[in-house]
């Protein structure tokens, strides 16, 4: 079993930090009491727990012939016999999207499904599915087919 890291963008860091900054400033400005400040600030701060935990969470694994990917709630298992291409350095911002970044890598599998990952070594994971199925197309930044 290898396990590859997720690549954290900026965006997803900078909405973190937004969501964590702001229900602290305004909850705990003030002059009232500590609990009170606790009772305003817990209720705006738990949206980012939605981001902390994809946040932490996100990894992309090979295991036998099955590529696994999981981030937060979003998981799932693909053969990697039934891949059929690899966009590399495409973004994709629909979608099943079990990503933290732009420019990763859009994955088909089957007839019509397909995955966008970001790992943080593309080239290392792609390396290892071809290995595994020497037959995926692999397609690379700015070729369209």
């Amino acid at each position: 079993m290898k396990t590859y890291k997720a690549k954290k963008g900026r965006l997803v860091q900078g909405i973190l930090l937004v969501l964590l900054v702001l229900p602290l400033a305004y909850g705990f400005l003030g002059t009232k009491p500590m609990k009170e400040k606790l009772r305003r600030v817990i209720p705006l701060a738990a949206p980012a727990l939605f981001i902390i935990w994809p946040y932490v969470a996100t990894r992309y694994q090979i295991r036998g012939h099955s590529f696994y990917y999981k981030s937060g709630y979003i998981k799932g298992e693909i053969d990697i016999g039934s891949i059929r291409t690899i966009h590399k350095g495409k973004t994709r911002w629909v979608g099943v999207k079990p990503a933290l970044a732009t420019g990763g890598l859009i994955v088909e599998y089957n007839r019509y499904d397909d995955v966008y990952i970001a790992p943080e070594d593309s080239e290392s994971l792609i390396a290892d599915l071809l290995a595994i199925n020497p037959n995926i197309q692999v397609i690379p930044r700015g070729r369209d087919t």
